[in-house]
């Protein structure tokens, strides 16, 4: 069953053009890994798919619901549940200082007024406890970890049970021993069978866990194919010099 089709995407920033004819489709349960130099479109393609970045022509269809088709973007009130199937982990986590983990993960949902309180509370500490973190619950953001506090922004990025993850290099501002605390998060999700894009520049994750392995340069998808023939038979240049920059 696929869930994200996008045609034809293009985005720039005044003449530069960051997206160029971008076109993929991703099915149910499926992990893609999106690798490539920085600067080369993936972050914004991310972005895209959550509409916190607005394309410029091209279409984006969730779940087989249109977020933009042709350029045209839907009502608003379209958008905002065509964009709810989704939850977005970013690289600097974006907790706010001000509330503890517990009232992080429970602020959204109890906008929204989606559950009852007591469901709220119980799905909070269910997921702090998939995610190693049950005795933070009511601990302050600056008195975690940078892998904590990641590991905090995955569980409430859960709280609203989206149908897709999309990670926007969720290890790149960690100290390396703390990356494998909220790798080994991820690769339990993808076990799971959450369906998941992850921007990232861990190789060995996107060589261990992703189903596929996007590889973008100049703001086109340049190759894309299973992580086992992606990393041991390239077929176009700039990966294989990527690549050889990359794997250690």
């Amino acid at each position: 069953m696929t869930l994200i089709q996008v045609s034809n995407l293009k985005k720039s920033f005044g003449t530069n053009e960051v997206l160029k004819q971008i076109s993929f489709s991703m099915d149910k349960n499926e992990v893609i890994a999106m690798i490539g130099p920085s600067g080369s479109g993936k972050s914004t393609l991310l972005r895209s798919l959550i509409n916190l970045e607005q394309i410029d022509g091209g279409s984006i269809q969730i779940d087989n619901e249109y977020l933009v088709k042709d350029g045209i973007y839907v009502k608003a009130d379209d958008i905002k549940r065509v964009t709810g199937k989704m939850g977005m982990v970013f690289q600097h986590f974006n907790l706010f200082p001000h509330l503890t983990v517990k009232q992080n993960l429970e602020m959204a949902p109890k906008l929204l007024n989606i559950q009852a309180a007591q469901e709220i509370e119980n799905h909070a500490k269910d997921l702090l406890e998939k995610v190693g973190l049950t005795e933070k619950s009511g601990s302050y953001p600056s008195s975690l970890s940078g892998g904590q506090k990641q590991r905090v922004a995955i569980a409430r990025a859960l709280m609203l049970n989206p149908d897709i993850l999309l990670f926007d290099e969720p290890t790149s501002a960690l100290d390396p021993e703390l990356t494998g605390e909220v790798l080994k998060v991820m690769k339990d999700l993808a076990e799971e069978s959450m369906t998941m894009i992850v921007v990232t520049h861990e190789m060995g994750f996107a060589r261990e866990v992703a189903d596929r392995v996007v590889f973008m340069d100049g703001g086109e998808i340049v190759e894309t194919n299973n992580p086992q023939e992606f990393f041991s038979n390239p077929q176009h240049d700039r990966t294989k010099l990527f690549l050889q920059k990359n794997l250690k």
